[in-house]
């Protein structure tokens, strides 16, 4: 620890992506001296979250507020946008539906009727956003039409959002420390009091009145991923942070806290085969996902479909198909599309990063790819057999389906018949597991017993019981900012009153 460093304060905030600076953010608010705790160096500073797309979800209720979030939103584009209205009721159903239903009413209702004022907040610290154009509109007769649920995106994606919060945090005196590996709680009475670190290598000991907890899940750490998730996910490529190892919640597990949520469930999406092992700092932005599958088929290495693909809007399945490629022969599947959908694909296959096969004919394709030749012809040759006539539209769910074959596709089902044809695989990335610790609506980590743990608060992917299963895109990021806010709202309070306590 460098001799300057303070040891004493009022918040110690572990980790450093967007949930935690959020709470460090809202922590100063409340007028408390406060530390954040990042565990990589500063040139891999901003979890997963500096990796992120950028899309998030709130309940924005219509264009007016729209405009309050995105100010610079001429009175001109204004009129040429149709923006569906996207209530606390749509945000929140969709949550239950995604979830199965099992989504912890509480802090599903938090971060849904939450979301809007975040958002706000999040503005007024710096954060600025656009509309989520490319991936959630569409133009017609001269008007940009939105849908999903998911029209704004933080500008610069992951990147932008984590210098705007870093930026405030710097405006605000916040102690950022690098290289510190934070590794027990330290506890009075009861009482979280601080933090044992380990700082570029050399222990030491920070004293504070709250800690938040805001340091992800265990998706990095393949002993924890194999023993949770399962033994095939040892092979999943990790899409983010290489330091989010579970480290937080094995802290807080060791002081009582309960475990919460789906411990076997995790957010995981088809991405590049060669994607890189662990997320790449210098190519950051989400460049790799493969997220226009419902326009697709999709086989294994076998040449069978697994999934139905047009199922739904990409926002609703791409979380939970990741796990499906990690099931297939190999961990890898291809992605296949003709002439009539390429135009439509989305940025990410454009890339000089995306692996493509090409080919004037079907044949010629496959001869490209490690696969059952005459069983991924066979499956394609009866795919297109079993088409249905129909209006194609990739904006709606269109209804042109197929029929009489498993999986069924639901939506968007055309017939792959117009060369040249195109093949990309993909194999699954994770990107954080579902399960956590418990917390309430207002960021106390509880025991066993839910009590609170005095001292002790969370934020983001490490708080169990919010998604379970799947979840709808963008909330991911959305929960991030609510909690942390609440957390460091709360961990304030809490400090003032403990400093009040001892000043009596």
């Amino acid at each position: 620890m460098k001799k300057e460093q303070n040891n004493t304060y009022d918040i110690i905030v572990v980790g450093a992506g967007n949930a935690a600076l959020c709470a460090a953010i809202a922590g100063s608010e409340q007028g408390s001296k406060v530390a954040v705790l990042e565990r990589a160096p500063k040139e891999k500073k901003g979890g997963n979250s500096f990796f992120t797309d950028g899309a998030i979800r709130a309940a924005y209720g219509n264009l007016d507020n729209i405009r309050k979030i995105i100010p610079s939103l001429s009175d001109e584009e204004a009129a040429n946008t149709v923006m569906p209205e996207y209530t606390n009721e749509e945000f929140y159903g969709d949550m239950m539906r995604v979830t199965q239903k099992e989504s912890d009413p509480e802090l599903a209702g938090t971060l849904v009727n939450k979301s809007l004022e975040t958002i706000l907040w999040m503005r007024e610290q710096g954060v600025e956003f656009e509309l989520n154009k490319g991936n959630q509109s569409f133009v017609e007769e001269g008007k940009r039409h939105f849908w999903g649920g998911l029209p704004l995106k933080t500008k610069e994606k992951g990147i932008g959002l984590m210098r705007s919060l870093f930026q405030k945090a710097e405006e605000r005196g916040i102690d950022v420390i690098y290289n510190a590996n934070a590794t027990e709680l330290i506890t009075e009475d009861g009482k979280v009091v601080g933090v044992t670190v380990e700082i570029d290598g050399t222990p030491a000991q920070l004293h504070s009145k709250s800690v938040i907890l805001a340091c992800g899940s265990f998706e990095a750490n393949k002993q924890q991923r194999q023993q949770h998730i399962g033994e095939e996910w040892n092979a999943a490529i990790v899409r983010g942070t290489e330091y989010n190892t579970g480290g937080g919640i094995d802290m807080a597990l060791a002081v009582g806290a309960q475990k919460y949520g789906q411990w076997s469930g995790c957010h995981a999406i088809g991405t590049d085969y060669n994607a890189p092992k662990v997320g790449d700092f210098k190519k950051p932005g989400d460049i790799y996902k493969k997220h226009s599958y419902p326009l697709s088929i999709m086989l294994n290495k076998n040449g069978e479909r697994f999934v139905d693909e047009g199922a739904d809007f990409r926002n609703y399945t791409y979380a939970k198909y990741g796990k499906e490629i990690l099931k297939q022969p190999g961990h890898v599947a291809y992605q296949i599309f003709d002439s009539k959908v390429r135009p439509l694909l989305r940025e990410e296959y454009n890339l000089e990063e995306a692996t493509a096969y090409e080919a004037d004919t079907l044949e010629a394709l496959v001869d490209q790819l490690d696969v059952d030749k005459e069983g991924f012809l066979r499956t394609i040759e009866e795919y297109n057999r079993n088409v249905q006539e129909g209006d194609f539209n990739p904006s709606v769910k269109d209804g042109k389906g197929t029929d009489g074959i498993v999986p069924p596709k639901t939506n968007w089902a055309n017939t792959v018949e117009e060369g040249p044809f195109y093949a990309y695989p993909v194999t699954c990335g994770i990107t954080f597991a579902f399960g956590g610790i418990k917390a309430d609506s207002a960021g106390h980590v509880l025991n066993g017993s839910g009590e609170p743990i005095e001292g002790l608060f969370a934020a983001g992917e490490m708080i169990g019981g919010i998604f379970y299963h799947n979840y709808p895109g963008g909330s991911g990021l959305m929960s991030g900012a609510v909690y942390g806010k609440i957390a460091g709202t709360s961990a304030g309070q809490y400090s003032n009153e403990a400093k009040d306590a001892v000043s009596k």
